[in-house]
């Protein structure tokens, strides 16, 4: 998603920075490695996640690394103007649509004057392949009777389109976008890793599936196995389409 931080964004400025939903602590490791004078702060709702995340840091000797467990559908307990960048990537898995305002104005109350908030995001991907397409759509059906997403009709998870609306409602300014796209066709460098990640996301969702009812275990363990030959198979192509959007706060 070009790099760590946006192109031709001056960060000689940014000393304190924010992961939103850290995760294993990838993101924030390499960005405290490669800018050794930013402090840099990972947040997670997952206890495990922060620990690995802490693991991580002190064996690559990354002082400036940090890492607390916090929910982000909860006040962010930050004081005021506490930071100059927060960066969020994928948060749609588990963001409510109903929660992104609230997420983003505590966003606006802990950045402080002139800071930069990024977000990425990204829409299920799109491929040559009916089963997988059936699965993707079981997916993005179970997401919207879910208020998971801002799909009048289940179709998409619909985040794309509203990521610049959502900036500019809770106050943000100088709005830009960029979009990226990653293929994942049989035979490109991202295939294997991508498939093996969809492939374990797909299996987890299942219960969520089940539970939305837009499907039966039976009927989602034999599209599973079918998906997975389908993606596997020579002929396979899929592309993945992810949009980042940022802005800054006055």
């Amino acid at each position: 998603l070009k790099g760590l931080s946006l192109e031709h964004t001056d960060l000689s400025n940014v000393k304190e920075v924010l992961d939103i939903a850290c995760g294993p602590g990838g993101w924030v490791l390499d960005m405290a490695h490669a800018y050794p004078r930013m402090h840099v702060m990972g947040i997670d709702i997952s206890k495990q996640m922060i620990q690995y995340a802490r693991a991580n840091a002190r064996v690559q000797g990354l002082e400036n690394a940090d890492f607390r467990t916090m929910d982000v559908l909860k006040a962010l307990d930050f004081p005021d103007g506490s930071f100059d960048f927060i960066n969020a990537r994928l948060l749609f898995g588990f963001m409510p649509a109903k929660a992104w305002p609230r997420l983003l104005q505590e966003c606006q109350r802990i950045l402080r004057s002139g800071g930069l908030i990024r977000l990425t995001e990204g829409e299920v991907g799109i491929s040559n392949g009916p089963v997988t397409e059936q699965l993707s759509g079981m997916f993005t059906l179970a997401m919207q009777r879910a208020g998971m997403s801002f799909s009048p009709d289940g179709r998409h998870i619909g985040i794309t389109p509203m990521l610049g609306c959502l900036l500019e409602n809770a106050g943000f300014q100088n709005i830009q976008k960029v979009a990226h796209v990653l293929d994942y066709s049989a035979g490109r460098p991202a295939h294997h890793s991508f498939v093996q990640n969809m492939l374990v996301g797909s299996k987890l969702a299942h219960p969520f599936f089940i539970k939305l009812g837009v499907t039966t275990q039976e009927e989602v363990d034999r599209l599973y196995e079918l998906s997975r030959q389908e993606m596997y198979s020579d002929d396979f192509c899929g592309i993945w389409f992810f949009l980042t959007v940022w802005g800054t706060r006055l």
